[in-house]
């Protein structure tokens, strides 16, 4: 496996909480990586330290190759970072935005202004080029915000909440540019509070609980490994928790039950043989497909909203 990132024994303290305790996990290049955990988990931390905005206190970082404690300005030019926080001149044009953080990067004359003009048609917003940023709305200024973190062609692109508030359209755009990215060879770190966008997303993930890594590698392996099995039944005489033959864990679900069980077939097998015994109508009867949600919820004893 290529590398793009490869994190080794990481510890992070503020004064005397710990943000990160031991963190190790490694990123495929070209890859999308889902970096996931509950609010004050260590995320935003971690993402940090790979951008050098801030420093760590043990352990070894590298990412693209190069070694975060004695090359990080080599590894700024290649790593392009999106804040969950907006950071654009509202009383500025997108373009002029653009302008000034090319400028930041060095870029230059006309090889800023073709940088702006592709990255304007990567987030869709060419047509807004001269409109000022207080006239867009929040999912057009993220699309912006991202722009302005690829004008210096990163080989690293780190995403904190991206689709957080934003319209449908510009999260399918979101979307369709990240996958376009890593057709290219771009690396992306992808923090969400949607599992949705995970599992349709990304490739590897890390879960991060009280500043410790619980899960990581390849989504559907972990999928795989701490998903429950589970059944879900509908019916309006059944306002009681069920009890089957291989029920374990029965939990309330919209207006029926979920069932995790050891046999999937036998437990269908039961509910339908009790029902026509009983003449019970059953609305819905299916499996419970694996999601990340509920491996989240398994993991860590919380939602990830919570």
């Amino acid at each position: 496996m290529n590398k793009a990132i490869d994190i080794k024994n990481l510890v992070k303290r503020y004064d005397s909480k710990t943000a990160l305790d031991d963190v190790s996990f490694s990123v495929s290049s070209g890859s999308c990586f889902g970096l996931l955990g509950p609010n004050g988990a260590g995320k935003s931390t971690a993402m940090k330290i790979l951008t050098g905005i801030i420093e760590y206190d043990s352990g070894s970082v590298d990412v693209l190759g190069f070694d975060l404690k004695s090359q990080k300005d080599d590894i700024r030019t290649l790593v392009g970072y999106v804040p969950q926080e907006i950071t654009l001149y509202e009383k500025l044009s997108a373009y002029n935005n653009l302008r000034f953080f090319g400028e930041l990067y060095g870029i230059k004359g006309r090889e800023l202004k073709k940088r702006i003009d592709d990255v304007l048609e990567q987030v869709g917003l060419t047509d807004h080029a001269n409109s000022l940023i207080n006239t867009f709305s929040g999912g057009m200024k993220r699309r912006i915000n991202i722009a302005a973190a690829l004008l210096h062609k990163p080989r690293l692109l780190i995403l904190d909440e991206p689709t957080v508030g934003i319209d449908p359209q510009s999260r399918n755009h979101i979307f369709g540019m990240i996958r376009a990215l890593k057709k290219d060879g771009i690396t992306v770190i992808y923090s969400t509070h949607y599992m949705e966008e995970v599992e349709s997303l990304c490739d590897e993930i890390a879960i991060i609980d009280h500043g410790r890594v619980i899960a990581k590698g390849d989504l559907n392996k972990i999928l795989d490994k701490h998903a429950v099995n589970a059944v879900y039944v509908e019916s309006e005489q059944m306002s009681k928790i069920p009890v089957f033959e291989y029920s374990g864990k029965v939990s309330k679900k919209d207006r029926g039950w979920v069932i995790e069980t050891s046999n999937i077939l036998g437990t269908i097998q039961d509910i339908t043989k009790k029902a026509m015994e009983l003449n019970m109508a059953v609305k819905e009867l299916e499996i419970v497909r694996p999601n990340l949600e509920t491996v989240f919820l398994s993991l860590t004893g919380t939602s990830l909203r919570d």
